[in-house]
């Protein structure tokens, strides 16, 4: 079964450049990488035996819908494996989802660890990520088999994932009325349990996850996150990413509008972005440690965002 690995970018051009590294170095090599770039110019990538194919899509915000289709639909390979910007694949990454499409139908989800900040400044180095890498305490470990199924479809998550380019296709990908940041990921997943397919846990297919800082609960996306979720709503009747809009109503920046969405009341300020920010040390940014933060406070009769974090904003 041959495979392209789909990807898509908007900065970040290291990340990208330890990505291709990293495929060069797979047991299994792709018969090629697709980047679907949402940015005016191409990227300057390493040399490599397989091609390499950029897809410039301009700067038209970060469709991640749109993008990850356009990525798919001009992939060649009879698998599609999904690898996000700034993961780094394992040297038997691709040869784990081949196996695991061979014998099951289905979409695939490989293991990421975690790298703290500076484990690729020294280059490529798989036994030094497996020593610093973590596992992301909301997600599930890895099978005890070779695969295990997937109960939940909220558990996709399109940073590592694989599927044959007939199920990307039968499924429609994925839906572009979802407008930037959030959502997409879990209708995808809705989506294909829907239609009578299954989830799958893949023991190894492993990506190693480059650090960047990043806001969670991504209050920096508040609008696309609202707009989402009630895009989401109104196609499943049924709610989600109720934590993140949980944590932006505790800190006052939306409300609930009183037929089950939300509206908002201001963009963040410092204290928020600071609140969000304040685990930019780790390897990687939990919603619900955040969450469970000003929920403690709450319960002390303290506000959610304290002034003392404000003032040091």
């Amino acid at each position: 079964m041959t495979a392209s690995v789909c990807t898509l970018a908007h900065g970040r051009e290291r990340h990208l450049s330890n990505l291709v590294s990293g495929l060069a170095r797979n047991r299994r090599q792709p018969m090629e990488l697709v980047v679907a770039v949402m940015q005016d110019r191409e990227y300057d990538l390493p040399e490599t035996d397989f091609p390499i194919r950029q897809i410039v899509m301009g700067e038209k915000g970060i469709p991640l819908a749109q993008a990850r289709n356009r990525a798919a639909a001009e992939a060649r390979g009879e698998l599609l494996v999904f690898l996000d910007v700034d993961c780094i694949p394992d040297p038997e990454c691709l040869a784990d989802y081949a196996i695991a499409a061979a014998l099951n139908d289905g979409v695939f989800m490989g293991e990421v660890g975690y790298l703290p900040k500076g484990a690729t400044d020294a280059g490529i180095d798989y036994a030094r990520f497996e020593r610093v890498a973590v596992k992301h305490s909301e997600r599930a470990g890895p099978p005890a088999g070779m695969v295990g199924e997937c109960g939940d479809y909220r558990c996709f998550w399109s940073l590592n994932f694989a599927l044959t380019k007939a199920a990307f296709t039968q499924i429609g990908g994925f839906d572009e009325g979802y407008d930037g940041y959030g959502g997409e990921d879990t209708d995808f997943g809705r989506t294909f349990v829907s239609q009578g397919q299954p989830l799958w846990w893949v023991r190894g297919a492993k990506a190693y996850h480059q650090y960047h800082p990043h806001h969670m609960p991504p209050v920096h996306h508040i609008d696309s996150v609202i707009r989402n979720a009630q895009y989401f709503e109104t196609k499943w009747n049924a709610p989600t990413m109720e934590h993140w809009l949980r944590a932006f109503e505790l800190m006052g920046l939306v409300k609930r509008d009183g037929q089950g969405g939300f509206v908002k009341l201001r963009d963040p300020g410092p204290a928020e972005l600071a609140l969000t920010r304040q685990q930019e040390h780790a390897p990687y940014a939990s919603a619900s440690k955040a969450l469970a933060l000003m929920e403690e406070r709450i319960a002390r009769g303290e506000p959610a965002v304290p002034q003392a974090e404000m003032a040091a904003a």
